[in-house]
């Protein structure tokens, strides 16, 4: 009787800076929540040249990360002004879009983690994330990261043919903020 060893190719999550290059891909992934969803309010999808024009604005002040799993773009997550005034520099607003086949994998964790890492090394104090309602799945991912509800907004967003409220969910990432 010989044992036989069987081992399953793991293969690993990577969190990188966003490249011009994704931009395509980050496309298709946001896509379908434009076409399909109310998660975000835009009506049409934008084209690559426009979310080449998104992303060079961001890192020029804000992380904007993507999650790779051998070579295929997962999902990615960004970092914007809260409120373009100074009194608000401190605070930002986060955002995440994962590919369909990547739920449930861990990938929006591990998104987060490394996203909120980086805006406190850049002395962020609170993050907000604003999410259309009902969305339940978003809405529990977000309260076991440490956000909670600030915010309930009743049909502020028209999609679809029906309106939509929007609750804004906050999380202090510093101790001891007065």
């Amino acid at each position: 009787f010989k044992l036989k060893k069987v081992f399953k190719e793991k293969t690993m999550i990577n969190i990188r800076t966003v490249d011009l290059k994704d931009a395509g891909k980050l496309v298709n992934i946001y896509r379908p929540y434009v076409e399909h969803t109310a998660i975000t309010f835009d009506y049409t999808v934008p084209s690559v040249h426009e979310f080449e024009e998104k992303i060079s604005k961001s890192i020029q002040s804000y992380p904007f990360l993507v999650a790779e799993e051998a070579n295929d773009i997962l999902g990615y997550a960004y970092a914007s002004e809260f409120y373009p005034k100074d009194a608000y520099k401190w605070t930002a607003e986060i955002t995440i879009y994962l590919d369909e086949k990547a739920r449930g994998k861990g990938v929006g964790e591990k998104l987060y983690t490394e996203l909120e890492r980086q805006l406190y090394d850049r002395g962020m104090c609170r993050l907000t994330s604003c999410i259309a309602y009902p969305d339940e799945g978003s809405i529990s991912f977000h309260e076991k990261r440490g956000f909670r509800k600030v915010a309930h907004f009743e049909k502020v967003g028209y999609k679809f043919n029906r309106w939509y409220d929007v609750v804004w969910y906050q999380k202090d990432i510093r101790e001891n903020i007065e």
